[in-house]
């Protein structure tokens, strides 16, 4: 059925899971996982792999792959869902897409306690090879992902084609940047934050794409159903299966703008709905279990990625470690922005975006990118959330979210990369649901000149889906105060395609038409390059 968006009466909670699809047997959003009680469902006689399929880090010699299963779709909502048992999962890792070709097989346990996700790593394997890979539980089977790993170390590796996105919310726009990454091939996916958000449906309903029925996520259960509508997208699970995925998070994954343990509200239940938020976050993400390390006091997220000699990638935690953001009141909303004369502790040394353990061990992975040794990849990649580069505001306010808002801690990183010298440095980010593309000075926030030279590129990319809050006549108000940002848009949804090679690394800006439209047409915006060994993007 159609939901009409402009009705005067309220939509039902079935119209709105008949409107989304998820009403149907059919549909493509499974039922919420829940603890099963005593008498749960042993052996499910539904297709429990509504969720799709995922594999995680490309490393050498090993794969991780990723499914999650739930109850029948057709019980939905109701309070009197069946609940499903702890299942044993089949699984087959093959060489070619008909499994004639096994390469490893075995099982592993969905267990209730962790919403039936199942994380298994198979080792043993061989460098830069692709693989297929399939889920089976009883007469189910699940849809084929492909995968592959990583280049061994030191490898000579000629091309690399990578997608970056961030910002999927659901009720701004439908996915159709997901099906044109799905023609793009590329051999990884990073996602930089936001997959999903803990909103409840505006009471406006005027211009949403698609209705969604459910409450502000706040519990364990909430957090589950949240992921399981983003994955009922059937663009998303294609995405998903067509190639290695690393995710990192942003704040909307628990609560906006949240910094490490501050939140709103009481403290107490800030944290108790922050640990709920990172188990679903590991339970629906394709993660290691060593992102358990901190025994559930936290996901260990930063980490590095190598793809032979060619690129290393390191990803960032902007959240779990970061200092407040400036002049906030503890248990209050982040204001946004402040002005920097009216807020002295916007400058204080001390204050971290990411921590000052997670700084340290980034100082080392980009010594380690350094171009005086023999070993150092030819392109060192900084992949984080959000904008990196100043933007100075005519009005004097200073953003308080992002890197404006951590002045010293950028310094601190344009320092680490002007000392640690890759071949060529650059920066993804996203958050901010605009496309900029930045040359990043070494001294971060004055403006570019002859003495103070490009030290980096930097990639901002927009939104899969969710708007973007401005207007496009304040960003090109913002571009010309600042020479250092070469683009700068915000009408367009999308992702950015990255093709690397020795010799440059390509970005091209890839936009959706109308994020209204699930079968909207996706084109290029623009497109920049960077030539190794020249610092800064140039527009191709």
């Amino acid at each position: 059925m159609t939901l009409p968006l402009f009705s005067r009466q309220p939509p039902t909670r079935r119209q709105l899971l008949q409107a989304t699809g998820l009403g149907s047997a059919l549909g493509l959003l499974p039922a919420w996982a829940r603890s099963a009680p005593a008498g749960g469902i042993a052996h499910p006689d539904h297709d429990p792999f509504t969720l799709g399929v995922a594999s995680g880090d490309p490393q050498p010699d090993n794969v991780l792959l990723w499914t999650r299963l739930t109850p029948p779709a057709h019980w939905l909502g109701q309070a009197d869902a069946p609940q499903l048992s702890a299942l044993t999962v089949r699984w087959e890792l093959a060489h070619d897409p008909g499994f004639r070709r096994i390469a490893a097989s075995g099982q592993a346990q969905a267990l209730p306690e962790w919403g039936h996700a199942v994380h298994v790593q198979v080792n043993g394997l061989a460098a830069g090879r692709s693989y297929f890979y399939r889920f089976m539980q009883g007469n189910a089977t699940s849809t084929t992902g492909r995968c592959c790993t990583a280049p061994a170390p030191g490898a000579t590796v000629q091309r690399l084609r990578l997608a970056f996105a961030s910002c999927q919310r659901w009720e701004h726009g439908h996915y159709a940047a997901w099906r044109s990454v799905v023609q793009d091939q590329p051999d990884l996916v990073l996602f930089l934050g936001d997959y999903i958000y803990e909103y409840a449906q505006p009471a406006k309903t005027e211009g949403l794409a698609r209705p969604q029925p459910l409450p502000t996520a706040r519990t364990l259960q909430d957090y589950r159903d949240r992921y399981a509508l983003h994955k009922s997208d059937p663009l998303l699970q294609a995405a998903h299966a067509q190639c290695n995925w690393s995710v990192i998070w942003d704040d909307h994954e628990v609560e906006n703008d949240y910094a490490a343990d501050q939140g709103l509200g009481e403290a107490t239940a800030f944290l108790a709905r922050r640990m709920a938020a990172w188990q679903a976050f590991y339970e629906n993400m394709p993660l290691r279990a060593g992102a358990l390390q901190r025994s559930m006091q936290g996901l260990q997220l930063y980490r590095s990625l190598h793809w032979g000699s060619l690129a290393r990638f390191h990803l960032l935690d902007g959240r779990q470690y970061r200092s407040p953001q400036a002049c906030r009141t503890p248990g209050k909303a982040d204001s946004g922005s402040v002005h920097a004369d009216r807020c002295p502790e916007l400058f204080a040394p001390a204050r971290s975006f990411l921590g000052r353990e997670q700084e340290a061990w980034l100082g080392r992975q980009l010594q380690a990118d350094s171009r005086h040794r023999a070993e150092a990849a030819r392109w060192s990649v900084v992949a984080q959330t959000t904008l990196f580069t100043a933007r100075r505001r005519p009005s004097g306010a200073q953003s308080t979210d992002s890197w404006d808002g951590y002045p010293a801690a950028r310094q601190r990183l344009t320092r680490q990369i002007a000392d640690a010298a890759p071949h060529n440095s650059v920066l993804l980010g996203g958050d901010i649901h605009q496309n900029y593309v930045c040359a990043v000075p070494t001294l971060a926030d004055r403006p570019l000149d002859k003495d103070n030279p490009v030290l980096a590129s930097e990639f901002c990319g927009t939104s899969i889906s969710s708007r973007s809050g401005t207007t496009q006549d304040k960003v090109d108000a913002l571009r010309a105060h600042n020479p250092q940002v070469l683009l700068a848009r915000c009408e367009e949804r999308g992702y950015s395609l990255v093709d690397i090679t020795p010799q440059t690394l390509r970005t091209q800006l890839r936009a959706v038409a109308d994020p209204l439209s699930a079968d909207s047409p996706v084109y290029t915006l623009a497109q920049f390059v960077v030539e190794s060994g020249k610092a800064g993007p140039v527009a191709a």
